[in-house]
């Protein structure tokens, strides 16, 4: 990563945290799952493009994952939040729907689409469905293969 991509995700971090400590109610789970989600999109989208479109995709991954990162981790604790990556990881690799259980009694499953080309990529859409207490959070994106076989999420 070069300084200037390390510079975006900073301000773009820090962004996304000025605007969770902005927020009216905010618990441990939600701060943390913004600070998280933030880091996290900050590097998946720090793997996306070269130049001005790397500090673009670096900026705007911290910012949704912040977004996402808050709504979801109100009610996730850490265990809850790395079976559901983990989930997310196999389905997109996998093609196929892969469910989580966290000991906390969070749940749920992910399902991938079917993979298509876009550009000179493999893509494919997925829906992660996640619940909290019972009650259903319904998140989905689309995500892309990277050079070295990871699944990038794109939106």
């Amino acid at each position: 990563m070069t300084f200037k991509s390390t510079m975006a995700l900073v301000l773009a971090a820090g962004l996304a945290l000025g605007a969770a400590g902005c927020a009216q109610t905010t618990g441990p789970n939600e701060s943390g799952g913004t600070i998280l989600g933030a880091l996290a999109g900050g590097l998946i989208g720090s793997q996306v493009g070269k130049g001005s479109g790397n500090t673009a995709a670096i900026i705007a991954g911290t910012m949704i994952g912040g977004m996402v990162g808050s709504s979801i981790g109100r009610g996730l604790d850490e265990e809850a939040k790395r079976q559901a990556s983990g989930a997310q990881s196999l389905a997109l690799s996998s093609g196929r729907q892969t469910q989580w259980k966290a000991p906390s009694g969070s749940y749920g499953f992910v399902e991938p689409g079917p993979v298509y080309a876009e550009n000179t990529r493999t893509c494919r859409s997925y829906t992660h469905k996640i619940y909290i207490n019972g009650k259903a959070e319904t998140g989905s994106g689309t995500a892309c293969k990277a050079a070295d076989g990871t699944w990038d999420i794109v939106n």
